[in-house]
């Protein structure tokens, strides 16, 4: 489901009677949305959340059997590379700030989604368990990646290891939280961050965005290159020229995302 308003687009994932397990349909209709809300030049914000008591619990397992079983065709390595390597590259790399609204239980993939964003507010009741071990699978939904950077390689490594379901104060103290919040106040707490991004300078938020997940994987030498790019780039933007004008003559800039 996806909901725009004022540059804010909200994708909810709306199978709560499954805690938004990710069955084919749901994955094909995310993996669309996600793009075309990248693509959108109206939207400066996404947020991704879940309807119900979960925020997703990632792949649904029912779906799943049937195919292992040979009664459905929806083979595990089909899946990961026409549903989940798309969703969380394009997740995890547009050109806009992403927020993880976790109004539950992320398990498995839809942990690992979580993991893809730039700000995860869970509410008190929520938590993470990463699940894939425990049920004999590798890690997937980009968490390899994404997971060690949140938390380091060894606490990454007995989380994924050994599964269990890390409650969300401790998930901020771990760094797998930006803020936890009693669960009456989601909405609002959501809503004053992703209005405050929308507001932003969003392309100079999309190249930081792109230029921190580079430095990750590359050397100082490329690092220093691709910063120079997107200096040039948010440097001939019109919210750079308002943020100078601004500054110059005293007054708060206005920024309009381009």
């Amino acid at each position: 489901m996806l909901d725009v308003v004022d540059a804010v687009a909200t994708i909810t994932l709306n199978r709560p009677g499954a805690m938004n397990g990710l069955d084919v349909a749901t994955k094909e209709l995310l993996l669309a949305t996600v793009l075309q809300v990248a693509e959108d030049p109206e939207v400066r914000c996404v947020v991704l959340t879940g309807s119900g008591r979960a925020f997703c619990v990632g792949q649904d397992l029912k779906e799943h059997l049937a195919g292992l079983r040979g009664e459905a065709d929806v083979p595990l390595s089909d899946t990961v590379e026409r549903h989940y390597n798309p969703i969380v590259h394009a997740l995890a790399t547009m050109a806009k700030p992403v927020i993880a609204a976790v109004n539950g239980v992320a398990a498995g993939a839809g942990a690992s989604l979580a993991f893809a964003a730039d700000f995860r507010i869970l509410v008190e009741s929520a938590g993470y368990n990463t699940s894939f071990a425990g049920v004999a699978l590798s890690c997937d939904t980009g968490s390899s990646w994404t997971l060690p950077r949140l938390v380091g390689q060894p606490r990454a490594m007995e989380l994924l290891y050994f599964p269990r379901t890390v409650p969300a104060q401790e998930a901020l103290e771990l760094g797998l939280a930006t803020r936890v919040v009693p669960d009456d106040q989601l909405a609002e707490a959501v809503a004053e961050l992703a209005g405050r991004l929308a507001a932003g300078p969003t392309v100079a938020y999309g190249s930081i965005r792109q230029a921190v997940a580079h430095s990750a994987a590359h050397p100082l030498e490329e690092s220093l290159a691709f910063e120079a790019e997107k200096m040039a780039l948010t440097g001939g933007t019109e919210d750079h020229l308002a943020a100078v004008d601004a500054f110059v003559t005293k007054q708060q800039p206005v920024f309009r995302g381009r």
